[in-house]
């Protein structure tokens, strides 16, 4: 079912998915300073691509903490509104309700990317 729903969700959604992760590690690599949390960007752009049979589990500590605070602020809250309100319009019918539980997952780690594992 994993494989079916990843091809699925790749060419239903995915595709544009994981491009926003692309483009805000792009953006987060300009700097010298951004280049770790672009590189973070990068590993979920995966996960983005293909969700389905994958967990994200979440931990870390005060880099991690302080590494959120940083990125909620510059792109993390435009990145999880525009994943949930994706995610709410897939709900509405019973075949898209698996769709929109992957977009809530993939909103909820826009919002805390750091010290998150996917597995």
């Amino acid at each position: 079912m994993s494989i079916l729903g990843n091809i699925l969700w790749f060419i239903c959604g995915g595709l544009l998915s994981g491009l926003s992760w692309i483009v805000a590690g792009c953006l987060w690599c300009i700097s010298i300073i951004g280049i770790p949390i672009g590189l973070q960007c990068f590993k979920f752009a995966g996960l983005a691509f293909f969700p389905f049979g994958k967990e994200v589990v979440y931990g870390g500590g005060t880099i991690s903490f302080l590494a959120n605070i940083i990125w909620l602020i510059v792109s993390g809250i435009p990145m999880a509104v525009g994943n949930a309100v994706v995610g709410l319009i897939c709900c509405i019918t019973i075949i898209g309700i698996p769709f929109g539980k992957q977009f809530f997952k993939i909103a909820k780690l826009s919002l805390m990317p750091f010290g998150a594992e996917v597995i």
